[in-house]
């Protein structure tokens, strides 16, 4: 089986990463004007009861096959990494067949009762089969990732983008004629499409791996250990089981934000038609915009884990320290630029991208904790990676009840709204980075250089000022030539301080085109 340094690895994801948050804003500015921001809402409520859902099923599987299956690959135990496979889907495919059965039982309860709009009913009747299929994908995807070998993730990934957006729109444009909520479930559809595209990628790409594998599990069989089945379960749980607290305490949330949202904003006086469509504005237009550069830091925290389960292991911590530390500097230099261009260009990237010129003070809200977002996810990676996801889940949960509480205070007042919410969320968003880093630097005694920061806190507002300076000045009547003009130059000042100052050389560029040429070829 192939397998791929933690870079190479990285930046496969990364490739892909980027190509499938580039193509998921084809959905992302055609939805809302197909549905109007009333329909994206309808379709944004389901999600956060489907995260609940996935997070009971997968949530620290994949991390724990990842995490299982990296270690018996350093001790080339071939029987071993087949045996936490077959248990990792026994356990999942149960769990899928166990709340697919309660949804569908429960469906009108859940959708007059626990959700703020009824009519959601046939976008979460679509939304149910898509939760075993996710959840064996979460298991595949576990496994290669566990042998560094991030093309399977890669390919299927952006399979299923592909797939999602032609279905999604597709089904939204030709079922909206019967009402916005069925164009909502049109929509959810196409991602039950696209979900199953990349499934059987997935197990295409599995197929050709046990092929080549095949010689080597014989040659090996005999001298490797026996893992009981007990002993496995107990292992496996013992890691995945912190793991899907911390990531049930934000997925409940996450819920539970949704609700709090529209119920506060019930209560500050709006209806629910309109509450429904700004969730939707924010959940759907504002956020993915946010988490456009993430695309860096998810690959980051994907290879992250497997490289430093393996390292632990090893208990090398000169490697550790290495890995954290490359990480989390990437983080910071590649989304410090998109926090920069999200606050200052805020109002025209949502009137070109949505049509809609009302949602970019939200966007503007968001902007300045975006870096803290691109921070956090490494972080968190690490947590989980050398066994302390215990900590995750505390500094997960004191973040939670915070952002609750302040949504039920400050976005049931009248005069605050919607921002309110915001605002919460944004507190949350710094505070949980701020407590994974503090747990970070407790558990390995780390630390990151001081003036690395401040060169990135430069550079970001130099580049900020020169892309206000082109957008603000009326040097001509062309709207878009000014906004792609601040964009442009903000994008290559930045990029130029940084590699003035060190933070970027000419080696490191040269070294990632030459990976890149290779991931082209080998992909």
């Amino acid at each position: 089986m192939s397998k791929q340094s933690f870079i190479k690895g990285t930046l496969i994801l990364l490739a892909a990463g980027l190509v499938n948050r580039l193509l998921g804003f084809v959905p992302r500015i055609t939805l809302p004007r197909v549905i109007g921001a009333e329909g994206v809402g309808l379709y944004q409520i389901v999600w956060p009861f489907l995260i609940v859902v996935l997070t009971f099923i997968t949530g620290g599987i994949p991390v724990a096959v990842a995490k299982l299956v990296a270690e018996a690959e350093a001790e080339r135990n071939e029987r071993r990494i087949r045996s936490i496979l077959k248990l990792a889907l026994a356990i999942t495919c149960s769990l899928s067949v166990l709340f697919t059965a309660l949804c569908l039982i429960g469906a009108e309860w859940i959708t007059t009762r626990l959700m703020t709009d009824d009519r959601v009913y046939y976008t979460f009747l679509c939304m149910i089969p898509i939760i075993g299929l996710i959840g064996v994908s979460s298991v595949f995807r576990g496994y290669f990732q566990g042998r560094q070998n991030m093309i399977p993730t890669a390919t299927s990934q952006t399979a299923e983008t592909i797939v999602r957006i032609i279905m999604m729109l597709s089904g939204a444009y030709v079922l909206l004629p019967y009402g916005v909520e069925v164009a909502a479930a049109g929509a959810m559809l196409g991602v039950l499409a696209g979900e199953l595209a990349g499934l059987l990628l997935l197990l295409y790409h599995y197929r050709e791996s046990v092929k080549a594998s095949a010689p080597k599990v014989q040659a090996t069989i005999g001298t490797s250990t026996s893992v009981r089945r007990l002993s496995g379960l107990r292992r496996m749980l013992k890691i995945s089981v912190p793991i899907t607290g911390s990531k049930l305490v934000g997925a409940t949330s996450y819920l539970l934000e949704s609700i709090f949202i529209t119920q506060a904003l019930a209560v500050a006086g709006i209806s629910t038609a309109m509450a429904t469509a700004q969730y939707g504005a924010l959940q759907g237009m504002v956020i993915p915009i946010l988490l456009l550069p993430s695309a860096l830091t998810s690959s980051l925290s994907v290879s992250l884990i497997p490289s430093l389960s393996e390292a632990a292991a090893r208990k090398d911590m000169d490697t550790i320290h290495k890995l954290l530390r490359q990480s989390l500097r990437l983080a910071l230099v590649s989304g410090a630029p998109f926090g920069v261009l999200m606050y200052v260009l805020a109002d025209p990237i949502c009137v070109y991208l949505y049509n809609q010129p009302n949602v970019g003070v939200l966007l503007k809200m968001m902007a300045p904790v975006a870096v803290f977002i691109y921070f956090q996810a490494p972080l968190q990676a690490a947590l989980q990676a050398l066994d302390r996801p215990g900590s995750a889940l505390v500094n997960t949960l004191i973040g939670s009840v915070i952002k609750l509480g302040l949504i039920a205070l400050l976005a049931s007042k009248p005069e605050l709204g919607i921002k309110g919410a915001v605002f919460a969320i944004n507190v949350n968003i710094v505070l949980v980075t701020l407590l994974h880093w503090s747990s970070v630097v407790r558990a390995l005694k780390f630390s990151m250089n001081l003036p690395d920061f401040v060169k990135i806190g430069a550079a970001m507002a130099v580049s900020g000022l020169s892309s206000y300076a082109v957008m603000a000045v009326g040097w001509t009547d062309s709207g878009w030539i000014r906004f792609l003009s601040s964009a442009a130059l903000g994008m290559t000042v930045y990029v130029m301080m940084v590699v003035w100052m060190g933070l970027i050389d000419t080696s490191d560029v040269q070294r990632m085109k030459r990976w890149g040429r290779k991931i082209w070829r080998r992909t």
